[in-house]
């Protein structure tokens, strides 16, 4: 969604914040600005479109200065403009602000605004906040913003300058989008994403829910809404600059796919003992006796973190014989789910930042739910509000189509399953022992599927014309075939639909044809004879069939137009490589197609609202 930074120090604003705001261009966006304060001037630039128009518009001007704010904007409220651009200013051009999340009362505020004479630049909702603090100024910026935030409804971060307060920048969040202060020497950041800090510091504050920040070059404090003053140490991100760098790959999307192997091996490491097959996650902040005692599961996710989640429940209901639900989190929180202290309620996300998600877990939490939150950002909400949590360590996601935080989330469900299955003592302790082992080989396995990185562009040729396709699975395979089709759908602008393989004969083998591809997911394992009748269906009504297939399977070779194979492995762990060539097969089409694998249009990386 919208990205936030901002700046305060000895160093020319316009220097950090330009930078700053490449390092989120992976959240999406459509238009981009900065207000810097000169002297007692404020002087604002915009642009409609990438981050390159807008330094093309202030590349002849003196944008001098030691504090400024800047912004990537994704549309919600009024059509990409530059009118509509941040940062928005108030009736005297003296304060400006800049906005992510939706202020949900904005109508009635913008016309109690207008009534009292305010005069509108723009359609958004983000524009009567800065007329709102411009009525309460005479309190000084911070209190302005404090009692204008009390007016306000809806989630969001805020970030705002006065000209004549030229030493002080304040930011505000109320809700899920996040707001993160930097600590440097003699200087502070501001920034809704920690990879905007990249390169400037690793040390940050993360603003929980309801705090205001005060920025000045020597430091900062933190408020609650109520005023009470707030003391948080700083935490050290694991992070570095060379994370958000390409490496020499092409695209974010191909280095991060590349780079799924490690990210697995991290997320086991010191969890899973290979030669005695123990699982130790003592950051789950629950004992053996606590998960004895659950009666049932509830996975809680959005899109590919959802994916994730259907998985789990294979391995959950397997390992542990423990009922799984799993819910779409934006569904979940607008029913009424029967909860209490016997269910565990287990939300997945990379950023840890996802509304609606963070939301399932307030509502479990309030419904008595234990919670254990899987996600990929250290100190995020969802981390900070779970109960326990489990990091999946693949470090930082640049590309906006999720490749190695998903095979990452894979890897701690497994983990997760074979805990409780553990601690439960329902399942064989042999085959958990085994399957430990076997799951240490797997980032070894991955390596050598990407290996076949150029055999995959090569075949993807063949598809790039293709205007819809259909990809079918059964059993644990069954949600890698929803994350292949959202994948293709992602980053390729194709129609694609991920299906039941067992369902195909209710309604989608209606559209098989000759120019329809099927990715038949196929390894060997236990629906391996009903995805080759299903396979045996399809070339019956000459449709093509790409099937993911184990290595030296000649029956499917036989069957298939084309073969994608993967190494021989457990059926639990399978998913980690299946999802490798999905992602291959995508980024390939998608870059043939000459589309922004990394930036696709209309997404955003992370959804920190509704």
């Amino acid at each position: 969604m919208c990205g936030i930074v901002g700046y305060i120090g000895h160093r020319d604003a316009i220097s950090v914040l330009i930078p700053a705001l490449r390092r989120l261009e992976y959240r999406g966006y459509d238009s981009a600005g900065v207000a810097i304060v000169n002297g007692t001037r404020l002087e604002v630039w915009k642009a409609s479109g990438k981050i390159t128009q807008l330094e093309e518009a202030i590349a002849t001007a003196s944008l001098a200065g030691g504090i400024g704010i800047a912004h990537t904007r994704w549309a919600t409220h009024g059509r990409p403009s530059h009118a509509n651009a941040h940062p928005h200013l108030d009736c005297r051009s003296r304060l400006a602000v800049v906005h992510n999340g939706i202020i949900e009362n904005y109508r009635d505020l913008r016309r109690a605004l207008a009534a009292a004479g305010h005069r509108f630049r723009s359609e958004t909702d983000t524009e009567i906040v800065a007329h709102l603090i411009e009525d309460y100024s005479t309190d000084g910026l911070p209190e302005a913003v404090l009692r204008a935030a009390r007016d306000l409804r809806g989630a969001y971060a805020i970030a705002c300058l006065d000209a004549r307060m030229p030493d002080t920048l304040v930011g505000i969040r109320c809700g899920s989008p996040p707001l993160v202060i930097g600590v440097g020497k003699g200087e502070r950041f501001l920034a809704s994403d920690i990879p905007a800090l990249l390169g400037e510091t690793r040390d940050v504050v993360v603003l929980e829910d309801g705090e205001l920040a005060i920025l000045t070059a020597a430091g900062s404090a933190l408020r609650t809404l109520d005023g009470a003053s707030v003391r948080r140490a700083s935490t050290t991100i694991p992070w570095d600059a060379d994370a958000g760098e390409k490496a020499g790959y092409p695209h974010f999307m191909l280095k991060e796919i590349f780079e799924q192997p490690e990210a697995v091996r991290n997320t086991l490491r010191d969890r899973a003992d290979r030669h005695t097959g123990e699982i130790r996650i003592p950051e789950l902040g629950l004992r053996d006796r606590d998960l004895v005692g659950l009666n049932r599961l509830c996975f809680v996710a959005c899109g590919t973190s959802w994916h994730a989640a259907l998985v789990g429940k294979y391995l959950v209901e397997t390992f542990a014989r423990l009922p799984v639900e799993v819910d779409v989190a934006s569904e979940f929180r607008y029913r009424q789910p029967v909860l209490d202290g016997r269910v565990l309620t287990v939300p997945i996300s990379q950023s840890g930042e996802t509304a609606d998600t963070l939301a399932a877990l307030t509502l479990a939490r309030k419904h008595g739910s234990r919670t254990v939150a899987i996600c990929n950002v250290v100190g995020s909400s969802l981390a900070r509000e779970a109960d326990g949590v489990l990091y999946t360590r693949a470090g930082i996601e640049i590309g906006v189509a999720s490749t190695k935080a998903f095979t990452a989330q894979l890897a701690a469900v497994i983990l997760l399953a074979l805990k409780l299955g553990a601690a439960r003592g329902l399942h064989s302790p042999e085959l958990i022992r085994e399957t430990v082992k076997r799951l240490w080989d797997v980032p070894d396995l991955m390596a050598g599927v990407l290996e076949r990185s150029d055999e995959i562009s090569a075949i993807a040729a063949r598809f790039v014309q293709s205007g819809n396709f259909l990809y079918l699975g059964r059993g644990i395979h069954y949600p890698l075939a929803l994350e292949g089709a959202l994948k293709l759908k992602e980053i390729s602008y194709i129609h694609a639909e991920g299906y039941p393989a067992g369902e195909m004969k209710h309604g989608p083998i209606a559209l098989i044809d000759r120019h329809l591809p099927v990715v038949a997911i196929a390894p060997e394992g236990p629906t391996y004879e009903k995805i080759t009748s299903n396979i045996e269906e399809v070339k019956a009504r000459d449709g093509i069939v790409i099937a993911v297939a184990t290595e030296g399977d000649d029956e499917i070779r036989n069957r298939a137009d084309v073969v994608l194979p993967i190494p021989r492995a457990l059926v639990w762990l399978q998913p980690l490589l299946v999802a490798l060539p999905l992602q291959l097969l995508a980024y390939h089409i998608g870059v043939l197609r000459g589309c922004d694998v990394d930036q696709p249009r209309n997404l955003a990386k992370s959804v920190t609202v509704e």
